[in-house]
Order: structure tokens, then sequence, then C-alpha cells
């Protein structure tokens, strides 16, 4: 009788149904496991911990539209997963979690990291399993494949526990293994196209909102087209960024607030009426707004508000249907509302401009962005977390190409920008390897994950770190009255929440590996630094940039999120 044992057969199995990556830390019962996967030829990055690993492993999904696979040990190593489980959920990326789980004659009785694994999983899965039989392991694995990539993408988990990872099985008794067909496109329905296309050109204020969804569906050549051919403003969402080069003349990114607030029309592609675009409600939008929206999910049509026209589809198979039933229709550019958009845009500009073009001492965000923007390659895929390093830099690190933003997405997640810079970084060594990866992080969300420097560092990814300190969450103290704190009292009492320690010298930690960082306070040591950085092309560099305090955005007519009436 002719036998396999279950790692092998797991491993197999993930390979045939086209996993590349595994990332994960590993311990008891998984270290044979991630073994056998190497041997199988899957990629295996061993990270620092297990949310970056989850995050790694979620941000390659975005990019290749094929799960990487997060593999992690019982108990706490599951819990430590759950964070990224949930972004990965709520940010619509595929996913698969596989964890170790105590031996199964140990549950119920204190089992070494015993936990109730399935359970406390599902709530964060489309998908949650512990395959009952070694026999029914390729069965469960092509579904959690399946399932992760199927409709809205998500999370699957499947649950192994010590003694099923230690048996074999006759390879008679295994159930028939097969890979699924690609996922199936959803078609819209044409009449509602029709009515899509009627709105758009009877609106005097139109507006084109292009969400991650529409940069995961592949569908930036249509919908570029559309805005060229059609001349209608257009909007991204922060990770919808590049579908449409920020660069493109119809882009009104400068203008957010007036374009959303006045615009009669919305055409809303694979975007969600969420926070990150105000539920879609006054006074962020005019109160008689109508939306055209666009979504694989059905559960999301009239989600907040009531659209005017609501199309259940793939954003790449309406995007064309759109396209060719507009004809030859475009919005005059001299029309009143492009005249009050570009109007308003200039006036922004040349807010932002006169702060960007500062040099003075401290520097703030606008002058690091504008400098690292003209210095960076403008293909470099863009990794960004941070409050106002995040925000700020969205507006002033343009992307010119689809799914090269990565950062805290839906979910408003820190600490995920070193996993997504690994992510990204492989995706490039072995899909564009001339292409960089900029990772730009705020010094308090660069604290969240900070140790996976050594994970690039082990791995040879050449990850420019710019991290940009003021000292703080938000905010922080300059030198003078953060000494004159230390010297006061009972520093749990005194030190303001959002401070952290005045210029940390994160640049210091490539001296465990025997080089040096860049420690930069003037533009000119940041230009510098920059470009001998990109110079650097098989090992991870940091540079740590020292910023004002209370350096802060240009004052918003309205806030980030907008406020509650309860």
């Amino acid at each position: 009788m002719v036998t396999m044992d279950s790692i092998t057969l797991i491993a197999e199995s993930l390979k045939r149904q086209g996993i590349e990556y595994v990332f994960g830390i590993v311990g008891i019962p998984i270290v044979e496991l991630s073994m056998a996967m190497q041997a199988a030829g899957l990629k295996y990055i061993g990270m620092r911990n297990e949310q970056s690993a989850c995050y790694a492993a979620q941000a390659i999904g975005y990019l290749t539209q094929k799960p990487g696979v997060c593999l992690v040990v019982p108990g706490p190593g599951l819990l430590h997963c759950t964070g990224g489980m949930a972004n990965a959920q709520i940010n619509c990326w595929p996913l698969i979690v596989i964890a170790g789980s105590t031996f199964q004659d140990h549950e119920g009785i204190g089992g070494f990291q015993e936990y109730p694994q399935v359970d406390a999983a599902r709530i964060y899965c489309k998908y949650a399993v512990r395959p009952p039989t070694v026999a029914s392991i390729p069965t469960h694995i092509e579904k959690a494949v399946r399932l992760a990539t199927y409709g809205r993408p998500g999370v699957s988990y499947l649950d192994f526990p010590g003694n099923v990872l230690r048996a074999t099985v006759s390879n008679d008794a295994i159930f028939d293994e097969y890979t699924h067909p690609k996922p199936p496109l959803c078609y819209p329905d044409a009449e509602s196209v029709q009515k899509a296309v009627e709105l758009l050109k009877n609106a005097k204020r139109p507006l084109v909102i292009v969400g991650k969804g529409a940069a995961y569906a592949r569908a930036e050549e249509p919908i570029r087209q559309l805005i060229q051919q059609t001349n209608l403003p257009v909007l991204a969402t922060p990770m919808g960024k590049g579908v449409v080069p920020d660069t493109c003349d119809q882009s009104v990114a400068s203008a957010r607030t007036l374009a959303l607030q006045k615009a009669d029309v919305i055409l809303l592609l694979g975007a969600r009426l969420n926070w990150i675009l105000h539920f879609g409600r006054a006074p962020r939008y005019a109160a008689d707004v109508k939306v055209i929206q666009v979504d694989v999910c059905p559960e999301e049509l009239h989600n907040s508000i009531q659209s005017a026209v609501a199309i259940q589809s793939d954003i790449l198979p309406f995007a064309n249907q759109l396209l060719n039933k507009i004809g030859y229709y475009s919005f005059g550019k001299n029309s009143d509302w492009w005249k009050i958009l570009k109007q308003k845009c200039d006036i922004n500009r040349r807010t932002v401009g006169e702060m960007a073009l500062s040099i003075s001492v401290p520097l703030n965000y606008y002058s690091v962005f504008h400098h690292v923007h003209e210095i960076i390659p403008k293909d470099a895929i863009i990794v960004s977390e941070g409050a106002n390093t995040m925000d700020i830099g969205r507006s002033m690190l343009h992307n010119i190409l689809p799914r090269h933003r990565l950062d805290a997405g839906t979910f408003g997640t820190m600490g995920v920008g070193p996993g997504f810079a690994i992510a990204a970084a492989l995706y490039c060594r072995d899909y564009f390897p001339k292409k960089r990866v900029i990772c730009v992080e705020g010094d308090s969300a660069f604290g969240f994950s900070g140790m996976e420097v050594e994970t690039m560092y082990r791995y040879k990814l050449p990850i420019v770190i710019i991290i940009v300190n003021n000292g703080g969450i938000y905010s922080g103290l300059d030198a003078d009255t953060y000494k004159d704190i230390r010297s006061e009292g009972d520093l749990t009492q005194i030190t303001p929440p959002s401070a952290l320690t005045v210029e940390t010298r994160y640049d210091e930690m490539l001296r465990m590996f025997g080089h040096a960082g860049y420690f930069v306070k003037t533009i000119p040591e940041l230009r510098q630094s920059l470009a001998d950085a990109l110079k650097i092309t098989d090992r991870p560099t940091i540079i740590n940039v020292i910023i004002g305090p209370t350096s802060d955005r240009k004052q918003q007519t309205f806030n980030w999120l907008t406020e509650s009436k309860l």
C-alpha cells in the first residue's frame, strides 16, 4: 500500500491550487509542515510577528490575485494573526491562514496552546474548517482557495491538529482533487448600464470615484479610456490611486471636498460608501446627489444611501460595456463645473506648494514629500501608514500605475507597513525586478512592526524605508519641553499620551547588520540620502527624517471622519 504523509499532502495541495508564497513563524507542531512546503516548491518567508506575516500574505494576494498563506502556531500564534485576518476580510483581499492546533487527545484537558481556533477564526473569515480526515485535506484546501478568491475576496482558515500533521494516509483513500477555474465574472444588466449612461450624459456636475475594487479587478484599461474619452472629473480612493494616473488632466484630487460636496451624479466604481467616502451623506455630499453604484457584492448595493442605479457586476465587464454604450460623449472642458473644479484645484495647489517649497528647519510634511516625490522612481510601489504621514503622503506622492499604493485601508490598521512592503518587494523581485518599493512610515506606525527590518535584510529585499519622525502620535514635543518634562515628576502623569521620544534614532537599527542608516534634518540631506538609498539593491535602508513635532496638514473644511450627529 502506497501512503502519503499529511504535511506533504497539504503542501502539494496548496501548490496545485496555485499558491506561491507562504509567510509565517514556525514552532510546534508546524515546523515540519513549513519544510514540506518548501520541498513542494512554495516560497516560505519567515517573519518576526504573526500579525506582520498575515499582512504580508494578504498584500501578496492583492497584488497577484492569488491568496498568500499565513502559517502560524496554535493558540497565541493564531490570536496574534486575527488582526491581520480582520484587516484582509474588511479590505476584501484574498488570504489563507493555516494554523496548527493542539493534539486532539489533549483537547479538553489543558493541551499545549489549546484554544477553540475554528470558532475564534470564523468571525474573520468566509470559510473556517478543520478537515475531518487526512484524506479530505485536498477537498478543503481547494474550497478554501476558491472561497478566498470567488466573489468578494476574503479570508479562509484551515486548522490542523498536531496528530493530523503526523498522520499518513493511503493514496487510494485520498479524495480526487481538482483545480477550480478562474473566478467567474459577473456581468451587468444591460438596462442598468443604459440608465447609467443617461444619468451621466444629463449630469451638470458629474464625478467618477475609482476604488481599490477597480484596481483588484484589473479594470484600468477601460476606465482610463472612459475618463480620457468622456473628460469626466475623477477621484480615487487611497488604494484606487493609479487606476487612472494621479497626474491625468481629469484628476480633481486637489479639489476633493468641493467635488464630493457639489457633484450631482457620481459613478462609484469598486468603492464603498463607508467612512473613507463619508457614507455618501450630507453635508459632505449634496442631499439630492444621484449615485450609480457598481459592486461585485449585491449586499453592498444601497448601503448607507439609496443609489439611483445599483449594478451588481465585476468592474471590468461593466467598464467595457459603459465605454461601448456611452459612445462619443464628452463632458465639456469649458463647462461651469470644470471651471469651478479647476479654480479650486489651483487654489489648493498654491497653498500646498508654499509649504512644499519651504526648506526651513524643522521640516514639515509637505516639504519632505515634495522632495521625495521628485526623486523616487515614478513607477515605485508606495507603502504608507501613519496618521498625517499617510494622509498627506496620499496627496503628495502620486501613483501613475494601479496597485502601486498599499496603506492602512478600510480598517485603518496601523502596523501594516513593513509586512506590506515585504510582500511588495517579493512581488517585484519575482515579476518586475527593476521596480522599487518605498515604505513611508510615521514614527508611531513604524513602532508596531519595525523588527521586520531583520526579515527584509535576511531575504535581501531592497526596501527603502522613510520614517517621517515628529516624535509623537499625531504630534510630539520639542526637545526643550521634552527635557523639562522628564525632570519634573511622575512621567506617567505628566507625559502627554501622544508623545514619543524626541528624535529617536530608528536609522541606527541597521547597525545590527553592519550598515548605517541616514539621519536627516535638512532637504539637502534628504535628497542625498534618498539618492544613495536607491543605489542599494541587496538590503533595506532606513532614512530617519526629523520634522517639526507640531507639523500638521493644511486646514480642512471637514474632519476626515464625518462627525456623528448622535
